[in-house]
C-alpha cells in the first residue's frame, strides 16, 4: 500500500480512458500524450468517459 501526499506531483489525463488498460497501456499514454516518464515517481490520474471510475498510475 502507498500513501499520497504533498510530496507527490499529480497529473490529470484530460481525455477519457478505456478502463481495461493496464500498466503498459496507461504508461504509453503518459509517454506519448503527456510527454512524461511514467517511472518518475509522479502520480497520473485517469478517468473514464462518464467520470465514474478512476485509475492512478504511480511507480516508486
Amino acid at each position: 500500500m502507498f500513501t499520497l501526499g504533498s510530496s507527490h506531483r499529480f497529473f490529470l489525463y484530460g481525455g477519457a480512458v478505456d478502463m481495461r488498460k493496464g500498466f503498459d497501456g496507461l504508461s504509453g499514454l503518459v509517454r506519448n500524450t503527456l510527454d512524461r516518464d511514467p517511472l518518475s515517481g509522479e502520480v497520473y490520474i485517469f478517468l473514464n468517459r462518464n467520470r465514474t471510475l478512476v485509475k492512478l498510475l504511480h511507480w516508486e
